[in-house]
């Protein structure tokens, strides 16, 4: 996946969208930020959340931060490797490092992301 696939948020989450469901997960950008994640909270597989809604916490060696959900839907798989693992959102954030895949509730709510270079720009600021 090349993050020109992703859409993203100005909370830096990103998102990728498969068919009617999307991947979401925290950008390299958050991830430098926090620096080493030794902690994640999952949904439970089932949850539904609205936009904006907090969709994970994470736990790093700095703060807790919470993760906010970029669309609504139904939270439909986790990543359960995070458990174990939490430090692949540090090493893999666009890879092994997702957090949760979501069956999209409304297709017209991805229009209101941004792309990888609008992302780019807003990170620079």
């Amino acid at each position: 996946m090349t993050k020109q696939d992703l859409r993203f948020t100005k909370s830096h989450e990103w998102l990728k969208v498969e068919g009617t469901e999307a991947l979401i997960g925290l950008t390299d950008y958050a991830q430098g930020e926090l620096g080493d994640i030794v902690f994640v909270e999952l949904p439970a597989e089932g949850t539904h959340v609205s936009a904006g809604d907090v969709l994970t916490t994470v736990e790093s060696v700095k703060s807790v931060s919470e993760v906010y959900a970029p669309v609504a839907g139904d939270v439909v798989d986790v990543n359960a490797a995070l458990e174990d693992s939490p430090d692949l959102i540090n090493s893999d954030p666009y890879g092994d490092g997702w957090m949760v895949r979501v069956k999209l509730e409304d297709m017209s709510s991805l229009d209101g992301l941004m792309t990888a270079d609008a992302y780019e720009e807003h990170t620079k600021g």
